[in-house]
């Protein structure tokens, strides 16, 4: 059966995330879509719809005149979304503590262990998928949704945390101290962990952001 052009755009759509997130492709970059559509296989029609959806997620600027480059990383925009991160997963991790099963917190410390034993190439799906195995019992769909697109859009922000402020190692550790409160169902102490792990990092990078913004 033939790829369809919405497949076609979400493949594509995919694929060009996994660049920019990864950082192969740099602030800046231009995306010509012959190029693209050349690569994929397609039209550029898909290429276009592609393009959409990934300006829609803050990856991807369509200019006049100048057409599509990857977008920068911007202080303001990042602030928003850690401030909305720790918001929103402080509220599902509330719902869902008194949920988890002993598996469920077994699996969350299985992938804790793939993210030690890995590298900063998977650094970041490794990180979401920890704090969304916490999340999941909290039976809001909507919310996890919500969440898992914030961590989209951090994603990019995450590697330069990892990159340029040493990130990796203290992300573990406080990743381990809140699977331990979470396994004592101390509801309290695993809320206030997870709001301080989201803030920390989160001004940390910003500050960096800023002076990076600011040519220092």
């Amino acid at each position: 059966m033939s790829e369809k052009r919405g497949e076609q755009a979400e493949r594509i759509a995919a694929g060009l995330r996994g660049e920019i997130v990864s950082g192969a492709l740099v602030a800046g970059s231009a995306l010509r879509q012959e190029k693209i559509a050349e690569t994929y296989g397609t039209s550029r029609m898909p290429v276009r719809d592609a393009l959409r959806f990934l300006e829609a997620e803050g990856l991807v600027q369509m200019l006049p005149n100048r057409g599509a480059t990857v977008a920068p990383l911007d202080a303001a925009e990042f602030q928003e979304i850690y401030e909305m991160r720790g918001a929103a997963e402080v509220l599902a991790l509330r719902l869902a503590i008194p949920e988890l099963t002993n598996r469920q917190l077994d699996r969350a410390s299985e992938i804790q262990m793939q993210a030690e034993e890995g590298d900063i190439r998977t650094f970041g799906a490794l990180n979401k998928a920890f704090h969304m195995a916490l999340y999941e019992p909290c039976g809001r769909p909507r919310l996890l949704t919500h969440i898992a697109g914030l961590n989209e859009l951090a994603d990019r922000y995450l590697r330069v945390a990892a990159i340029e402020l040493d990130y990796v190692a203290q992300s573990h550790r406080e990743h381990r101290a809140l699977l331990e409160a979470c396994r004592r169902r101390d509801e309290a102490q695993a809320c206030g962990m997870l709001a301080q792990h989201i803030e920390d990092a989160g001004k940390a990078l910003h500050g960096l952001l800023s002076a990076q913004m600011r040519g220092l």
